[in-house]
């Protein structure tokens, strides 16, 4: 299962982290296996990049999703259209455009050749097991897109039954179909276990599938999962309004915000609810399930599909009231999950649990003030200012500022995926060397505001910055050349940068002044910093040692997959940007070909993640120097330095694909690594290093 934005670590000194207030988690973690705290996002660190990378073993510019949660694109005319990185597996990147030559026909889950990246139940399903997923990204429906390549018509086809009741009544078709699938196992599964099953399943085809992927069955939503789950004895369903429901931890029904059975929309995942299906899943002798869990830190009040509500959701400071409230009640799910489980004959004994989280957060927000009840408070209230702050204390949010009324005259049309690390798509697409490009990414690299958290004076907004070279480095160019940003910034992780609407470019944020913090939003991520990049990862079951925390393995995303694969025996189809992570297992689970060159393969797998990882070391020395090429006014300077950047993530490239081949090889095939070249490879990659901090030292 998979968190959002859930920390390991302290956003405020005194007051107990998300896990420290999750006990029955935490104790689960290390006193059963292995807990790592020094595990990394990718770049963009949002949501959907951090799941698809965990769940695929591939790093955004082979799963495709580069910029999330939303991207823009390049069209033919040179202008930029917007698309969301949440869809079905098989949609496109211009889903609602049948005109392959207007917009974009490539996959938004688009790999290496423009085909669509390899799905992550193929090798359950393949191997007999049924895949049951919640909230969990891109494997289930999305939306409830009735376009030419919407989630519906993809799925269910224009003009079926289903797609007419997206069409008539979204929201109802939200609750039905989205957010909860079954992938059934070759041979039918759950799909064929009875003649309503059988009816209510869908072709589930995967047209670029390496090896092949047909006469394949799915369940596509609770209207279809829930019977499905619910007709195994002393199943925890009920029925409400004449249909079946999940129940969730805490014995209430699963719905969406208006008590209808189904799907309680993304922002209500919530521990009881996504841990209820996942349990129900597993009793109904579904073996492998994946789970989505909200954050705890913004109140979840008024979420979509709910009828809006101006003052929710809202973000919650760390120590507030609904805040702990919130975590308590996760940990008391998690509590009556492990004990259900367990019940069950599930547990670390047989059963491998993985359990991390999408990416981290900085908290944008003051001191909170301490209450008789021991909680924090804060401001919720918006906060405006013209030349110095007048925000209290204790304000809470996100500062947003519109960027492009802060450009110069001159500055050529462009649009923005806003962010705390925005991309920027300049109109035409044109070449980095452009000058005029150029002057506006010194223009946006020089931008100065008040950021009360930091001083009543005006700041650098911007702390580095990345044209195309550097993101290549930082694996944000995937192969669909019309979805990379002509450059991108990232900011101090206090603000929320945009460039207006469509509707009216040059308009203020929602929040009042040019900048303003508006309180509805406080915990920003997407950039660089440690305590955004830095996450936690934890292994419970066979095979899985019991290291309690980790604190020395530097580790990210893309081992996930490979572990799992690894302690399940289990392969893909494709080599992994990721590795399988030796540290925490034990020598009788840890394949053979890794275990004769020990310490020669602990030390290649180390330097390769720092020369291959997008929070590497080799990608942040990197970072640096393109912000100093960027920023300068001497072209032969610039041209110097992304020369050098440019030929140093080459060798990186071809080195880094060695490695992970011979490392995926002694894996999965059993062939043995050979020390002598390892330790050429290591120092291949020291040179690489080194090279690149004498790059950043200028």
């Amino acid at each position: 299962m998979q968190f959002d934005n859930t920390h390991l670590f302290q956003d405020r000194p005194g007051v107990p982290s998300d896990l420290e207030q999750m006990p029955n988690l935490l104790n689960f973690l290390t006193n059963n296996g292995t807990l790592s705290d020094n595990e990394h996002t990718i770049l963009i660190s949002h949501t959907a990049g951090g799941i698809l990378s965990s769940l695929t073993g591939l790093y955004p510019d082979r799963n495709g999703i580069t910029v999330s949660n939303s991207y823009r694109y390049f069209k033919p005319d040179g202008t930029t259209a917007s698309s969301g990185a949440f869809k079905y597996w098989n949609d496109r990147v211009d889903d609602v455009n049948p005109d392959p030559a207007s917009n974009d026909p490539l996959p938004n889950m688009v790999t290496t050749g423009g085909l669509i990246t390899p799905a992550p139940w193929v090798p359950y399903t393949r191997a007999g097991c049924d895949y049951g997923a919640v909230s969990t990204a891109n494997v289930v429906l999305e939306n409830t897109g009735t376009g030419a390549f919407g989630d519906m018509t993809t799925v269910f086809g224009a003009g079926s039954t289903e797609w007419n009741e997206a069409k008539a009544t979204p929201a109802l078709a939200q609750t039905d179909f989205v957010g909860i699938a079954i992938h059934c196992a070759q041979g039918g599964g759950i799909c064929g276990a009875n003649a309503t099953n059988v009816a209510n399943s869908r072709p589930d085809p995967l047209l670029d599938e390496l090896g092949g992927y047909s006469n394949y069955r799915a369940l596509f939503g609770a209207k279809y999962v829930n019977p499905a789950i619910c007709a195994v004895p002393g199943a925890s369903c009920q029925t409400v309004g004449g249909l079946k429901a999940v129940n969730s931890t805490a014995g209430d029904p699963v719905t969406d915000p208006f008590g209808r059975p189904g799907f309680p929309g993304f922002d209500g995942a919530l521990a009881k609810n996504t841990l209820g299906y996942l349990a129900q899943m597993q009793e109904a002798g579904i073996p492998i399930t994946w789970g989505y869990i909200s954050d705890a830190h913004d109140n979840h009040t008024s979420s979509f599909p709910a009828p809006f509500n101006p003052a929710f959701p809202r973000a919650s400071g760390p120590g507030e009231a609904d805040y702990k409230a919130q975590l308590k009640a996760y940990d008391d799910a998690f509590a009556a999950y492990f004990l259900r489980l367990k019940k069950d004959g599930i547990d670390q004994s047989n059963t491998l649990f993985m359990v991390t989280v999408d990416e981290g957060d900085k908290f944008a927000g003051g001191i909170g003030t301490p209450q008789t009840d021991g909680s924090l408070a804060y401001a919720h209230t918006n906060c405006s200012w013209t030349t110095t702050p007048a925000c209290p204390t204790n304000q809470i949010g996100e500062v947003n500022m519109n960027m492009r009324t802060k450009l110069p005259t001159g500055t050529p049309g462009f649009q923005v995926h806003n962010d705390s690390a925005p991309t920027f798509y300049v109109n035409g697409q044109p070449e980095r060397t452009n000058s005029v490009l150029r002057k506006m990414e010194r223009d946006v690299g020089d931008l100065q505001a008040i950021d009360p958290y930091v001083s009543s004076s005006p700041t650098t907004v911007f702390e580095r910055l990345a044209d195309t070279v550097e993101e290549k480095t930082l694996h944000m160019v995937n192969s669909d050349p019309a979805r990379t940003p002509s450059f991108t910034g990232f900011a101090d992780p206090n603000w929320f940068l945009t460039g207006g609407t469509v509707a009216n470019p040059n308009a203020n944020p929602s929040c009042g002044s040019n900048p303003c913090v508006d309180y509805h939003f406080a915990w920003s991520h997407g950039d660089i910093q440690d305590v955004i990049g830095t996450t936690w990862v934890g292994f419970v079951g066979p095979g899985v040692a019991s290291n309690g925390v980790d604190n020395s393995t530097w580790t990210d995303h893309t081992n996930v997959r490979p572990t799992m694969l690894s302690l399940l025996g289990l392969t893909d189809d494709y080599v992994h940007d990721g590795r399988v992570l030796i540290e925490a297992l034990t020598t009788k689970a840890t394949p053979q070909s890794l275990i004769a060159h020990r310490e020669t393969v602990r030390r290649l797998s180390d330097i390769y993640e720092q020369v291959n990882a997008p929070f590497g070391q080799f990608a942040m020395d990197t970072l640096v120097a393109s912000t100093r090429a960027i920023k300068s006014t001497d072209e032969s300077v610039y041209n110097s330095i992304e020369s050098s950047i440019e030929n140093l993530t080459t060798e990186r490239d071809a080195l880094a694909t060695q490695i992970k081949t011979a490392l995926g090889a002694a894996a999965f095939a059993g062939q043995a690594l050979n020390e002598q070249q390892a330790k050429a490879w290591i120092d291949q990659a020291q040179s690489l290093l080194d090279r690149a901090a004498a790059l950043k030292a200028g």
